[in-house]
């Protein structure tokens, strides 16, 4: 187990529930031919609602789940599978005490099956220290007192014994050769950052490549974006992207496959796995003599 990081279960994820519960309602609806605007004047509640519950946007009560089953002509255990997937997504996750403002994606990322993570910023949140993450995110929201900013560096923490887990997510990350050089914190705290980087390469479910300057132009827009895919067929693959005012989850298959090839491209611009432990060491080095 990782050190520093306690108190985490290693159940399943609320939020997954939630989503694949909403995908098999969305099934049952759809098989009958009928719109969301036609379930919710049958049941008598709001268009809205039905969308919400078959998103997984809104968790679904016994008596929703005993309404739709009736009007959807549901029984046996197809029924009481969706009843047990209502009461799984209404359970409290181990995130929720810390009040994370990204406690969805934290549920999503909870039970991924892989997931691709590409910077150009900063390290990645799963690789992070825990000085290297105070100082993120001090910088983020500099208004924030101290009790707030160690909650957040808390739950992040917290994340990272996914790594650690009996059920591994194969994590790929890919970040830009600027993140090794943006001094975070201090020199100190960057050089064990770095070496933080070599000893989680080593886990076999986790894989790291640097893009070297030398590459050129990147082919990504934007800074930072993470792919989450699933072993549920039934929960469809999210990218996820972090913004200033509001995070945004593309999971059109169309949308998804874009940021898979364009994942796949900066893979392709990218060092080895090896070769980026190279130049990892070599960074160690230097800022151990800027240290000395």
């Amino acid at each position: 187990m990782q050190r520093g990081v306690t108190g985490v279960p290693a159940a399943g994820s609320p939020t997954v529930r939630r989503r694949e519960l909403g995908a098999l309602l969305r099934a049952l609806r759809t098989g009958k031919g009928w719109t969301a605007e036609q379930v919710a004047a049958r049941l008598l509640v709001s268009s809205s609602k039905v969308s919400r519950l078959e998103t997984g946007q809104r968790g679904a009560s016994a008596r929703d789940i005993r309404d739709l089953c009736d009007l959807y002509q549901v029984d046996g255990e197809q029924r009481q599978r969706l009843m047990e997937l209502a009461s799984e997504g209404k359970q409290r996750a181990w995130w929720q005490p810390l009040g994370l403002p990204y406690s969805t994606y934290v549920g999503l990322e909870a039970e991924a099956a892989s997931i691709s993570d590409y910077g150009l910023g900063i390290m990645p949140g799963l690789l992070q220290t825990p000085d290297y993450a105070r100082a993120v995110v001090r910088a983020a929201v500099p208004r924030w007192v101290p009790e707030v900013v160690e909650q957040r560096v808390e739950g992040r923490m917290a994340r990272q014994r996914l790594l650690f887990s009996e059920r591994v997510p194969h994590f790929e990350a890919v970040v830009d050769e600027s993140v090794l050089h943006r001094v975070v914190g201090s020199r100190a705290i960057m050089r064990a950052q770095l070496e933080r980087l070599l000893e989680l390469s080593d886990l076999p479910g986790v894989t790291l490549r640097v893009i070297p300057y030398a590459a050129g132009a990147l082919p990504a827009g934007n800074n930072k974006f993470i792919i989450l895919r699933f072993a549920l067929p039934t929960v469809s693959d999210v990218v996820f992207i972090e913004g200033l005012t509001g995070d945004l989850y593309l999971e059109d298959p169309d949308d998804v496959e874009v940021y898979n090839t364009t994942f796949r491209t900066l893979i392709h611009l990218a060092a080895s796995p090896d070769t980026t432990r190279e130049i990892i060491a070599a960074m160690i080095v230097s800022y151990g003599a800027q240290l000395s």
